[in-house]
């Protein structure tokens, strides 16, 4: 894991970043969310090198994004499930897609829409608060230091600055 200022341990955000945060690592998980399963699946739809690809796929076998299960007749062939951690990379997915939707995409129209199976209409989804089911920005919430946080985390918390992004009024907000 990735170290931080003299402590030892790097908050999740930055432990999360040096695991997931690489082109390849998301584009693998989109394809699994799309239905790949198999190496040779992955490899044709993303065009990657066998040996990433590989090395990528073995990575996240071995912190429980993937699990490798054996198929076919006689079991010699690997397919990659999303283990219950991967599934719960969902969200960042879905936040990069809107991000790239909003901020990159341009005046095009998205090229990848979500539907809601429930209900059948296009989704939008958002981040919401889990007690009063209201939607989350980034000026109505404030981070404070949890059980687990370290002393270096505790001092840098306590610093947060009264005009940082976490203080935004509504109307830097278009």
């Amino acid at each position: 894991m990735a170290r931080s200022q003299g402590e030892g341990v790097e908050d999740s955000v930055g432990a999360a970043a040096q695991l997931l945060g690489d082109r390849w690592t998301f584009l693998i998980l989109r394809e699994a969310y799309f239905g790949a399963r198999r190496f040779n699946e992955f490899a044709e739809n993303l065009g990657l090198s066998r040996n990433i690809l590989s090395g990528r796929l073995k990575m996240l076998v071995a912190h429980g994004i993937f699990e490798r299960r054996a198929y076919g007749p006689s079991k010699a062939r690997s397919e990659y499930r999303l283990a219950p951690a991967g599934r719960d990379v969902f969200p960042i997915v879905v936040a990069l897609l809107q991000w790239g939707d909003k901020h990159l995409a341009g005046r095009e129209d998205p090229s990848i829409v979500l539907r809601h199976t429930r209900c059948g209409a296009d989704a939008d989804p958002q981040l919401v608060c889990r007690s009063c089911g209201e939607p989350i920005d980034v000026g109505e919430v404030i981070p404070s230091a949890g059980p687990g946080a370290s002393e270096w985390t505790r001092e840098r918390l306590s610093q947060l600055l009264e005009d940082s992004a976490f203080a935004a009024t509504d109307d830097e907000h278009p």
